[in-house]
């Protein structure tokens, strides 16, 4: 038994300490998260929840174990716990598509406390791609739209999902040290990428993706059908041919990916409104004075890439928010005859 009151705290406690606070006071909702990176995330999520009736503090399992990850939350210090008044939220992983296949995965998706991402993590929504103009200007504060994001990861996903499927075929099958996300990872890496390129570049990265596919069903002779019902359920999922870059890791999406990308739009942004205030200035002194403002006023792109919220109007982000509405308005159970 933990010697502190907080290593002891259970959903029960919380309920019976928002009694204690009196039938006026708003009722709170400890929500759990994995890291401390996670915590602006959920609060952005369960904000628009809370009411005169209801409020949500989000935090870490424990303030003095600094141990980070689902796992952790679910398995070691949440899962015998959670309820009503104590929730855990965690990045979605494979677990999601996994469907209940792993003690883990069955944890994420059919425990009514734990709510997901369902896209693998907060850093995909964060790449959402009909937003990341807004990180540019943001970046820049130059509204110039010079490259297309939402074509370019259409085109990125659409020529992954056939390995992307291959991906959670293994995992599906217990076999997954054959193809690991790390072996899945090194396929589908764009490698040095230029705006001039990019057409290009996603030629490139179609022709490993068809080696790999090839490979692999070498390797598999007897997988056409269950990975064709695979694909089915997939798709039956959220996971399209054009959105699959949501669902793959959020760490090599954002860093490998999109990062990337945006540095080369974001390079040639603020190139573009340096050349403005050179063409414009007056005189000298007015130059130097404008360029160090502007140089002043721009922002780096990792930063403003985690703050992004322009995924509210992303299908796995839309879910979420269901199950919370849910969670939070449990439908009235008919009475019995």
């Amino acid at each position: 038994m933990g010697k502190r009151l907080s290593d002891n705290l259970s959903s029960a406690y919380i309920d019976a300490a928002n009694r204690l606070n009196g039938k006026r006071a708003r009722r709170k909702i400890i929500a759990y998260v994995e890291a401390y990176d996670d915590i602006f995330f959920w609060r952005t999520v369960l904000s628009s929840f809370e009411n005169e009736e209801r409020y949500f503090e989000v935090m870490l399992p424990s303030r003095l174990n600094l141990t980070k990850g689902k796992r952790s939350v679910l398995m070691n210090l949440v899962s015998q716990n959670i309820g009503e008044n104590m929730i855990a939220c965690v990045d979605a992983d494979y677990d999601y598509l996994l469907q209940g296949t792993t003690p883990l995965s069955n944890e994420v998706n059919n425990n009514p406390y734990v709510f997901h991402t369902y896209a693998y993590a907060i850093e995909n929504l964060q790449c959402y791609a009909p937003s990341l103009h807004d990180v540019t200007v943001a970046v820049t504060l130059n509204d110039h739209s010079i490259f297309n994001f939402e074509e370019f990861l259409k085109l990125y996903s659409e020529s992954i999902h056939p390995l992307f499927v291959w991906s959670i075929w293994h995992y599906r099958q217990g076999i997954h040290r054959r193809f690991t996300i790390s072996d899945f990872n090194r396929v589908v890496e764009i490698g040095n990428f230029s705006l001039q390129g990019a057409t290009e570049s996603i030629q490139r990265l179609r022709h490993k993706v068809q080696m790999r596919v090839r490979q692999l069903q070498k390797e598999n002779p007897n997988a056409k059908d269950s990975y064709l019902k695979l694909k089915d359920e997939l798709r039956s999922l959220g996971v399209t041919p054009s959105t699959t870059y949501l669902y793959i890791q959020g760490h090599h999406l954002f860093d490998n990916i999109i990062v990337p990308v945006l540095k080369r739009v974001c390079d040639l942004l603020v190139r573009e409104r340096e050349d403005e205030i050179n063409r414009n200035a007056v005189h000298d002194t007015q130059r130097r004075n404008e360029l160090s403002s502007y140089g002043h006023s721009t922002e780096a792109i990792i930063p403003m890439l985690r703050r992004n919220v322009g995924y509210t109007n992303a299908e796995p982000f839309l879910r979420l928010k269901e199950d919370i509405y849910t969670f939070l308005n449990p439908p009235t159970q008919q009475p019995t005859d």
